[in-house]
Formats: structure tokens, C-alpha cells, sequence
């Protein structure tokens, strides 16, 4: 039976739909809209609830420049709140599971090292999923400065959906017909993405083989 009921609950679980009369809701508050929307924004981050609807609909609520703001903020202070619980509630765990892998322990050292650098560049490129990164740059060396501070490569995807969500006009049609996007914009930020994943790519892997050189090569102390 309990099992039976946790599938209906499951079954029945929208979070879009959660999120959309989120939205509404914000809407109707005024200029406490603005504070409701990030401290749900933060939720949304740490929950791995779907941010894109969010972000989108911060382009009609708020406009492009507020919008873009208050996601802004909502997303980085829920990627921080993400990452202190993947670095002290699940980092003993995942530690305790990778404890033998020197391959691992190179890069979590290489990370530790340049990770402003590499957490700038996942920002940037469209192809690293944000709720998991959260969590897992928790379990490697990155300072929490650096972390924090990365977060600025965060901006340009941030205004883009902003401003298409804009465009949608009410929160009823959002996310269900496509917006016409400025072809300037919308290839500006393809090629972004598209050069800061190869970046990150490429430096990751320049990284690590030299962590894992020097951990291969260091020698030892008897």
C-alpha cells in the first residue's frame, strides 16, 4: 500500500506545474515578488527542480534587466547552498567510495588548483548540467571563493533565457510555443558555448595528465 501510494504520488508530481504556479504567485505579490522569487530559485537548485521555467518566467515577471538580476542571484546563492551540502553531508560518502582511486585524488588536485578557471568555463558551456555540478564540484579541492566567484560565467545563458522568456508575454503561454530570438544573440551565445566547452575540454585534460604525471613520477618517502 505504501509502496502503491508513494508510485501515485510520483505519478501525480508536476514540478513544471509546481513551478508555473510558483510564478503566478510571485506575480501577485508585488515588490516582495522579487524576494519570494530567489529564495524559490534557491529551493529549485538545491531540489534539482527544473530551473529553465524559472529563469523563463523571470522574463515576464520582472523584465530582462531585474529578471536576469534576481536569477542571477537566486541561482548562485543556490549553487553555493548546493555545494555546501555535496562538500560536507555527501563528501565523507563519496570520499570513503573513491578513496583508493589515485586517478581521481589527480584530479580533485588539479581542480583544487586551477579551479576558478575550469568552474568559469562549465559555466559557460551549455553541455555541463548546472544542479549536478552543484553537487559535485562539493566533493572535489575548489575553494568555495573560487566556486562562488565563477559564477559570473553564469551571466550570459542567464540573460539569453531571460529575454526569451520575455517574449513569451504571459506566464500561461510559457515554455509552450517557440519565441523568436534575436540571431545575433541567439549565435552569440551558441559560440560562447560552444568555445568554452572545447576550453574547458582541453584544459581539464591538459590538467589532469599532469596531476596524474606528477603522481605516477613523484617520488615517494620511505
Amino acid at each position: 500500500m505504501i509502496d502503491q501510494g508513494f508510485q501515485s504520488f510520483l505519478a501525480g508530481f508536476n514540478p513544471q506545474e509546481i513551478l508555473r504556479n510558483a510564478l503566478v504567485w510571485i506575480d501577485s505579490l508585488g515588490s516582495l515578488g522579487a524576494i519570494a522569487f530567489i529564495l524559490i530559485y534557491i529551493l529549485a537548485t538545491v531540489a534539482f527542480l527544473p530551473g529553465s521555467l524559472l529563469t523563463l518566467g523571470a522574463g515576464v515577471v520582472f523584465g530582462v534587466f531585474f529578471g536576469s538580476l534576481y536569477v542571477f542571484i537566486g541561482a548562485t546563492l543556490g549553487a553555493i547552498a548546493a555545494f555546501l551540502v555535496g562538500r560536507y553531508l555527501a563528501r565523507d560518502w563519496v570520499a570513503q567510495k573513491i578513496g583508493g582511486n589515485q586517478k581521481f585524488k589527480a584530479i580533485d588536485q588539479a581542480v583544487g588548483k586551477e579551479g576558478f578557471k575550469i568552474v568559469l568555463l562549465t559555466r559557460l558551456s551549455p553541455i555541463f548540467p548546472f544542479f549536478l555540478l552543484n553537487y559535485a564540484y562539493g566533493v572535489t579541492g575548489v575553494s568555495l571563493k573560487d566556486y562562488a566567484i565563477a559564477s559570473v560565467g553564469m551571466i550570459p545563458g542567464t540573460i539569453t533565457f531571460v529575454y526569451i522568456g520575455s517574449l513569451a508575454g504571459n506566464l500561461a503561454t510559457l515554455g509552450n510555443a517557440p519565441q523568436t530570438v534575436n540571431p545575433v544573440l541567439e549565435w552569440t551565445i551558441r559560440i560562447i558555448g560552444f568555445l568554452a566547452t572545447v576550453a574547458v575540454t582541453f584544459y581539464v585534460t591538459k590538467l589532469a595528465r599532469k596531476a596524474l604525471d606528477e603522481a605516477v613520477f613523484e617520488p615517494k618517502n620511505h
